[in-house]
Formats: C-alpha cells, structure tokens, sequence
C-alpha cells in the first residue's frame, strides 16, 4: 500500500546566541600572555629542581609519631623489601605518577592557552590548572622544605594556584562576575590569601584559612546553579554540567579514598602495599577536573554529557546497592549455613554471586527509570510518548486521524512555536499511466 508522503515543518524556539566573551586586546593580551609564559617557565624551573628534591624525600624514613605516609617507616620497608621493593623503586613509582599528574594538568593549560588564550575566562581557567596542578603533588613541598630558598617562589605559585581555583567559580563559563557584586568576594579572597602570604607565611596556620576556603568554595557552588538556572543559555549549560561533572567525581573520589585511608590507617600501617594503590588512586581520580575543564572550555562533544552523567548515576547507584547487597548476603548465609555444614565460606560466595547475576539487569532497569524520571523527565516524557504513538501507528488507518495524532507527539515532544503538516498526494505510477493511455486508446 503507497502511504502518501508528507513533509513536516517546524518553527522551533531557536537559542538566542549568548553574549560573546570578554577578550584582551591591545597591550593587555601581550601582558597576560607574558605573565603565563612566565610562570609557565617558572614552574618547569621549580619541577626541574623538585623531583630530585622529592626523590631523596621518598627515599628516606618517616620515623616517629603521625607517620601515615606518603613516606615509609621502616616497619614497612622490612614488608617490602621482603617482596624485591627497594627504595629507589619505591620512589620512582610514586614520582611516576606524580609526573602523570603534572603533565596532564599542564599539557590541557598549555592546550587551551595555545588556542583561545585571547579570551580572558580561557585564559584564567588555563591559569588556574597550570598553577593549582603544579601545587598539588608533593615535588614543590619537598622543594620548600629541603631548600627554604625556593620558599617564596613555591608560595607564589600555590598562591595563584589557590586564589584562581575559587574564583573560577564566579567567572565560569562566560567570564563575567554574576551577580556582579560577587566580585567583591573574589576581592576579599585574593586579600585574604595575600595577608597569610605576607604575615604568617601561607598556610601556616591552616584552620582559619581552610574554614574560609570551604565557605567561598560553597558559596561558589550557589553562585554556579544560580547562573545554571537564571543566566546561562543552552552551550554554558552543557558547559557547566561539564565542568560540575570532572569536580564532582574528583571532588567524590577524593572523598571516599580519604575516609578509607583513615579508616584503615592501621592496617596501612601493617601493609604498605595498600598504600602503593591508595597514593596514586588521589592522583589519578583528579585527573578528571582537567580533562572535563578542556573539554567544556573547547566546547567539543558538549551534548554527550548528559548520557555520561546518566550512566555515571545508573551504574554508581547500581554498583553501591550491589555491593551492599552482596556483603549482606554473605554475612546472612554465612550465618544460615554455619549450623549445617562446616564449610559455609564458599557455598555463601557461590550462591551470592548467583542471586546478584540474577538481580543485575532487573534492578538497572528499574534504577534507569527511576533516574529518568527524576532527573530526565522531558527525555522520559518524550520515549513514552513515541512509543504509545508507534503503538498506535500500526492499528491507525484513518488519515485525519493520524495527522492529528502526529502533530500532537509532534507539538508535546519537540514543544515548537508552530507546527503545520503538507500531505502531498501520491503521483500516479508508470503502470497506472501506461493503462490509462490503453484505455483511452481503446475508447477511441
């Protein structure tokens, strides 16, 4: 049956273009490529003389109370030496990543400095990795500490380091202060943190310093859903959700490994090698805050995040009840099984793993669709409403009919201005053409 072809034609509620970012021109896009290629230059000079620095750092003892790493006692050396570890490869393993780190933090600020350093918010957020990521390893503390005469230039860089990371918060995505007097805290910020520079030697005494980092960082968070919800267009959305996405994960990651460091402090103690996963786990976990930063500010592949962050809540929420279910079940059969037979270990393994391969695809289903009904709910709306309508497609055969159907998906799932269907009318085939000649010959 030849269904007629019809054309669809939508006058969508287009974006309207958001407001251009803010540039250096003139002298003051020399300027600050200038300062950039200096401290750039200066923290390849503080590394070059850190890593060796850190080097002998790792390779000698911690002795005394509040050992809890990075550095071994020699109680775990003993441990490790016993399975081939030296301190040499102790050492280079823990630089190795602290290289990684170093590297991937400067490499993405050299990259969105390279490419859009004559914007300023690029320009600032390129800052803020090459200086934060510089002050985070340990090669700049051991610096400071074996040499005091590199003090002044490693406080400068986790000044700017520190100073720039908050006030991101205000500035991103579009580069602008919103609301406008929110520049008034980044002001008090870069005071507060030039007066523990200048007065008590920075970080000297942490507390008061970290209770107002905390805050700021807080306030900045409220700032940043304001701006989601009140003042960014569609791409700063995509490109907050980026950024919030690579903070929340490093920001979550590093949360989890510092309870269980804590937590297991003993046993770390026992056994160094849970410290030669947790150590590079902090490093590797807050590589996600500079990948996710490139990509929102290069503004490549923004729309794929939204999946990414469907997945990351379906199979993190599936994961913890999971595991939580298993641990559970163990210690119950375990439990059950102990009067009936000896060996209850095993069995209680064995049928836990069963029960929870049975319960893996149904309970994901139900979590995705709990998940799209809270956090997606235009996305759920929209796939239900497409699936009643294909249902109906194939038991409709009136044509007014499913017109009608058609521009009310159309219209409740793309929600446009003006939706208007053109049905045009088949054109008679080459057969129906050659028989309608024959008849009229006939007839003649």
């Amino acid at each position: 049956m030849n269904c007629p072809a019809a054309s669809i034609r939508l006058a969508l509620n287009g974006e309207q273009p958001g407001e251009e970012y803010p540039r250096f021109h003139g002298y003051w896009l020399v300027l600050a490529r200038l300062l950039w290629i200096a401290l750039a230059v200066l923290i390849l000079i503080l590394y070059l003389f850190g890593f060796p620095a850190a080097f002998r750092y790792y390779k000698s003892f911690c002795i005394g109370a509040g050992c809890d790493g990075p550095q071994l006692t020699p109680g775990q050396f003993l441990i490790l030496s016993e399975h081939g570890f030296s301190l040499d490869i102790f050492a280079v393993y823990n630089l190795a990543f602290e290289f990684i780190f170093v590297a991937v933090w400067f490499l993405v600020a050299v990259v969105i400095f390279w490419r859009k350093s004559h914007e300023r918010l690029a320009w600032f957020v390129s800052l803020m990795l090459l200086t934060f990521g510089a002050t985070f390893p340990d090669p700049l503390d051991s610096l400071a500490s074996e040499q005091p005469v590199w003090s002044w230039p490693v406080n400068i860089v986790l000044f700017m380091g520190i100073v720039t990371l908050v006030i991101c918060f205000f500035l991103f995505p579009n580069g602008h202060f919103v609301p406008r007097w929110t520049r008034l805290i980044a002001l008090f910020w870069i005071l507060w943190n030039v007066y523990w520079l200048i007065s008590t030697g920075f970080l000297s005494n942490p507390g008061p310093w970290l209770l107002s980092f905390l805050v700021l960082l807080g306030f900045g968070i409220l700032v940043q859903i304001y701006r989601y919800r009140r003042i960014s267009n569609a791409i700063q959305r995509q490109q907050t959700k980026w950024a919030v996405y690579g903070f929340s994960i490093a920001i979550l990651g590093f949360l989890l490994l510092s309870i269980g460091d804590h937590a297991f402090s003993l046993h770390l103690k026992l056994n160094p090698f849970l410290t030669l996963v947790i150590n590079p786990a902090y490093y590797i976990i807050m590589l996600f805050i500079p990948v996710s930063i490139s990509i929102a500010i290069l503004r490549s592949h923004l729309w794929d995040i939204d999946m990414l962050i469907n997945r990351t809540l379906v199979y993190g929420l599936l994961t913890a009840i999971l595991a939580l279910f298993y641990i559970g079940l163990i210690i119950i059969l375990q439990f059950l099984l102990r009067s009936i037979i000896n060996q209850n270990n095993d069995v209680a393994i064995v049928v836990s793993t069963l029960i929870i391969a049975a319960l893996f695809q149904p309970l994901r289903r139900r979590i995705q669709q709990i998940i799209d009904r809270r956090f997606y709910r235009r996305k759920y709306d929209t796939a239900r409403t497409i699936a009643a309508f294909s249902s109906a497609l194939r038991q409709e055969v009136d044509l007014n009919q499913l017109s009608e159907h058609l521009l009310s998906v159309v219209q409740e799932t793309m929600q446009p201005t003006h939706v208007s269907l053109w049905l045009r009318h088949p054109e008679p085939s080459r057969n129906q053409n050659t028989h309608l000649i024959q008849h009229n010959e006939k007839e003649e």
